[in-house]
């Protein structure tokens, strides 16, 4: 396994400098690229990442100072080295007030700036690895919270995430639009070995086939009109972390094909490119539709189906986990206060009447959108009821009586959990008793074989 090189940018208007620094650092192993002036850096820049930037200070139009207050400004994520033919104290402590991690003065020693360099390039190496493990270890701290729910549906998806995450293999997550797969994904990731590398997401039905090539597998320069630059794809951006290629059933049968042959062969070619180069990261896709039929109708390979489809994860739509609304609902109102610096405690009952008797056709994500433009349109300290954009119960709920609403929610709730009373009255949040009661109120019984707790 070749480790990834490190990419240097070489930005000097006299091109005597740029054609030996280049040769000098492609000889030490580097991938580099040269720019004539800043703007040309500054485009190049866009196109890709580069680990360091070695610029001159004094170049026609915008000088090597004006490039740092622009990469900062911007937060490229790369190192500076400026060069300097005025070897003063002002000049370096101007580089360095602008960002730079070091200068050297003209004319030197190309041994003396390989120096400067492997330290630029070793301290903006760790300051990456750094700042990577501490998002991912806040982010692991709480990699399962999103994924709200008390009912059984969602102790399983909850365990086969943590059974699943330790292991290397390939996850497949299917559910309704708007049931959560994303979060899924990133719990997985989160809890993961490779949880210390890049997520990177893949909309795939947002994408042309041509373009969702190019996203994937890179690009040359030069490889398609308006190509103006290499571009890294999302497999290797991944390097040593996960992949979530999300509708995965909208991707063409040629890219299918690829996408096998990447699986398969670990090695991608950039589009416009001839060299193989050696890609590892974890996949987890994701469909709203069910790919077993897509096979029987030749529109998906079975071959990439059964190397997707190695462990799968079903999650269920919100209408099939009724007793979770009431849950969801409060933690999307926390988080939506939070951010809005709102101070709403919580929903009165005629709110939360009508938010469960709702069909919820847009599953978590429609929940989600209805109280946080509650949120925006309400007045403390609670939701009402006109404050919820729903209009109508749902579909087959009967008359809303108050009564009729609790008795229904009552029954979800017990469904969910199979008639397991303990459960469910905490789901309920009353405690047991309080539950009976209300069981022998409304003349509920279990099915004939249900075990009560």
């Amino acid at each position: 396994m070749s480790e990834q090189k490190l990419s240097i940018l070489i930005v000097d208007d006299e091109q005597v400098v740029r054609d030996s620094l280049v040769h000098w650092f492609t000889e030490e192993g580097y991938d580099l690229d040269s720019a004539s002036n800043a703007n040309d850096a500054l485009a190049k820049l866009a196109g890709r990442e580069f680990d360091l930037v070695i610029a001159d200070i004094r170049m026609p139009g915008m000088d090597g100072i004006g490039l740092l207050e622009k990469i900062q400004s911007e937060q490229l994520d790369t190192s500076v080295i400026v060069m300097t033919g005025y070897a003063s104290v002002e000049t370096a402590i101007r580089a360095l007030k602008h960002g730079a991690f070091d200068y050297i003065t003209k004319p030197f020693d190309p041994d003396d700036l390989s120096v400067v360099a492997r330290n630029a390039l070793e301290q903006h190496r760790l300051k990456r690895e750094n700042r990577m493990l501490r998002e991912q270890i806040a982010e692991t701290d709480h990699a399962i919270t999103e994924l709200v729910g008390q009912s059984e549906a969602m102790h399983k998806v909850r365990e086969q995430i943590e059974t699943v995450a330790g292991v290397d293999s390939t996850v497949m997550v299917e559910g309704e639009s708007g049931t959560g797969k994303e979060l899924v994904a990133r719990a997985i990731h989160r809890l993961s070995p490779r949880r210390f590398n890049p997520l990177v997401v893949v909309h795939c039905g947002a994408l042309t086939e041509t373009l969702i090539e190019s996203e994937l597998f890179g690009h040359e320069k030069g490889a398609f009109t308006g190509a103006q630059y290499r571009k890294k794809g999302k497999f290797e951006a991944a390097m040593g972390g996960t992949v979530f290629l999300d509708e995965i059933a909208d991707i063409s049968l040629k890219t299918q094909t690829d996408l096998l042959r990447v699986l398969q062969e670990r090695e991608i070619v950039r589009v416009g490119g001839t060299q193989s180069i050696h890609v590892d990261f974890r996949v987890i896709a994701a469909t709203n539709t069910n790919l077993a039929d897509l096979v029987k109708e030749g529109r998906f390979r079975s071959d990439l189906f059964y190397r997707l489809n190695v462990f799968a994860i079903h999650l269920p739509p919100l209408r099939e986990r009724h007793g979770d609304v009431p849950l969801l609902a409060t933690f999307f109102l926390d988080k939506c206060s939070t951010q809005m610096n709102r101070k709403f405690t919580g929903f009165d009952r005629a709110a939360m009447d009508l938010l469960i008797a709702h069909n919820w056709p847009g599953n978590v994500r429609e929940l989600e959108n209805i109280v946080e433009r509650a949120v925006v349109v309400g007045h403390e300290p609670l939701v009402r009821a006109h404050d919820l954009a729903i209009t109508k119960p749902a579909e087959g709920a009967g008359d809303l009586t108050l009564l009729t609403l609790e008795r229904q929610h009552v029954v979800r709730v017990l469904e969910d959990f199979a008639w397991n009373q303990t459960q469910a009255a905490k789901a309920l949040g009353i405690d047991r008793v309080t539950l009976y009661h209300k069981i022998r109120r409304f003349g509920l019984k279990p099915p004939t074989k249900a075990a009560q707790a």
